[in-house]
């Protein structure tokens, strides 16, 4: 295969940080290609040098592409050479349509008027590409996150791509959906299309890449070829956090006690459209010291069901009771949920969990700001102080705790939010997908913090959708379907089979 791509030497430093150090990547022309390594390794910002987000200048190294220098002001220099990067959080317009946001900025136009028949032409042509059958008329916010996606692949499509860089495209999507853009991911390579995947699925990247760059600390590693079945699960995390990770989930001594929290006939209404019941009286409970998961499909009611009990944050009508010690406790508002002891990670920490443009300090002090006062006044000095013990206890990766959240990798990010909750002192931590879009290093240190507050006699109930992790981390295991808990297992008669059983039977 010819080389289609050549980064040389590339290093970028930022205030006090070199986040990368003379890092080099080969990318040949038809192949997937993928970038793996820790949150904070450098991956998004290698993705931000080549497409011109950090414009040439700003940077140390060379960019040859197609056997040129390539020297990139702006992305619109990239994608005018065919270089088109899909970001995680996806760059769609809600309200227009998916024509419109196919070729917007791109418009198919004669002298300055748009022809809309061409533009829906080319749209349903598009669409067929990547396995759509929506009208080019349908707004994007009518779609899942999942056709979303395969929207921004059409987009890339139509500025005729030759280098499409996709950046975490599963993170957010379902089983079914993530394997969909897989096979699409294949469909294009047999068309000459060439793609650089970042993910942290390692699953994922076995089954498509051709090869695998692992980047650590801004470095270089290794680059691995499936040609020679260099490529496994194991080679690739023990490159990625530069050691043998013999057990993926920490062990812990389980001491289980009487039961902490407990939730009867917990009913829920759709919060627009009340006739709409969307959880059927659940009940559950969890023990001193347990860690319980609770399994399901998306759209299962899990997430409606954690949000309702915190403080109401989702639905109306909402009937049934809630117990700590035995006692009722309100949980009305969020306000006296948190004083009745839950505290609840949300499944979004960038647009629910996280203030992004303010710092460390003044996010791990959100929730409990009278625990930093006197009299009703802030104390800056105590805020920095218990800022600093949760950087040091978390292992939060920055400099200092004045550092904005917005620039943090994505597994400190979710450390800065568990460290917000921490703060408040629950007896209940309420966990929603909480290592979405993080890698295997940063999985493992929270999965470190649940078992610590399970041994200090806390519950812990976590959400997730990798039913690995729920086998892995969880004494008890509930499932969920259409908005009602259909089974329960113990971890040892748990499995994934018995788990996805339960929900087809229901």
């Amino acid at each position: 295969m010819s080389t289609l791509l050549r980064m040389q030497n590339i290093t970028k430093t930022f205030p006090g940080v070199k986040a990368l150090d003379s890092v080099n990547l080969e990318v040949n022309a038809g192949e997937i290609h993928a970038v793996v390594g820790e949150n904070g390794a450098g991956k998004s910002t290698l993705m931000k040098v080549l497409s011109g987000v950090y414009p040439y200048g700003e940077y140390e190294g060379q960019i040859l592409f197609e056997g040129s220098e390539a020297r990139f002001s702006g992305i619109s220099d990239s994608e005018k050479q065919g270089i088109i990067i899909i970001h995680q959080e996806l760059a769609l317009v809600p309200l227009l349509s998916i024509a419109e946001n196919l070729f917007l900025g791109n418009e198919v136009a004669s002298r300055g008027v748009i022809d809309w028949q061409e533009t829906f032409r080319k749209t349903e042509t598009l669409l067929r590409k990547v396995g759509l059958r929506e009208a080019p008329t349908t707004l994007v916010d009518k779609l899942g996150v999942g056709k979303q996606q395969l929207v921004e692949i059409a987009k890339a499509l139509a500025k005729e791509v030759k280098l499409l860089i996709l950046d975490e495209p599963t993170a957010a999507l379902s089983e079914a959906d993530s394997q969909a853009l897989l096979d699409l991911l294949l469909e294009l390579k047999s068309q000459g299309i060439t793609s650089i995947l970042i993910s942290h699925k390692l699953n994922e990247v076995e089954r498509v890449a051709d090869r695998i760059t692992v980047i650590r600390d801004g470095t270089t590693v290794s680059t691995l070829q499936a040609a020679k079945s260099e490529i496994n699960e194991e080679r690739i995390i023990r490159d990625m956090v530069g050691r043998d990770m013999a057990h993926r989930y920490p062990e812990r001594v389980r001491s289980i006690g009487e039961v902490l929290f407990a939730v009867k006939d917990w009913t829920v209404y759709h919060p627009e459209h009340a006739e709409r019941q969307i959880i059927r009286k659940a009940c559950f409970h969890v023990r001193k010291g347990e860690i319980v998961g609770i399994a399901g499909l998306m759209g299962s009611g899990r997430t409606e069901l954690a949000m309702s009990l915190f403080g109401r944050s989702y639905g109306q009508n909402i009937s049934g009771e809630a117990h700590l010690h035995g006692k009722p406790i309100d949980v009305s508002t969020v306000s006296s949920a948190i004083a009745s002891g839950l505290a609840y990670v949300t499944e979004d920490r960038k647009a629910l969990g996280l203030v992004l443009d303010e710092t460390i300090q003044k996010n791990i002090s959100l929730a409990n700001l009278e625990g930093i006062s006197r009299a009703g006044v802030l104390n800056e000095a105590h805020e920095q102080t218990v800022a600093e013990g949760y950087r040091q206890a978390m292992n939060i990766r920055t400099p200092g705790v004045y550092q904005k959240v917005v620039n943090l990798s994505g597994g400190n990010q979710q450390k800065v939010v568990l460290s917000k909750w921490l703060f408040t002192e629950p007896q209940v931590l309420i966990l929603d997908e909480p290592t979405r879009g993080i890698d295997v290093g940063a999985k493992f240190e929270i999965y470190g913090i649940m078992n610590k507050l399970a041994d200090e006699g806390r519950g812990v109930l976590m959400i997730s959708s990798e039913m690995p992790e729920l086998l892995g981390m969880c004494d008890r295991i509930y499932v969920m379907n259409e908005g009602a808990l259909v089974g329960e297992l113990a971890a040892a008669e748990a499995s994934q089979e018995r788990i996805m059983s339960f929900i087809v039977r229901s």
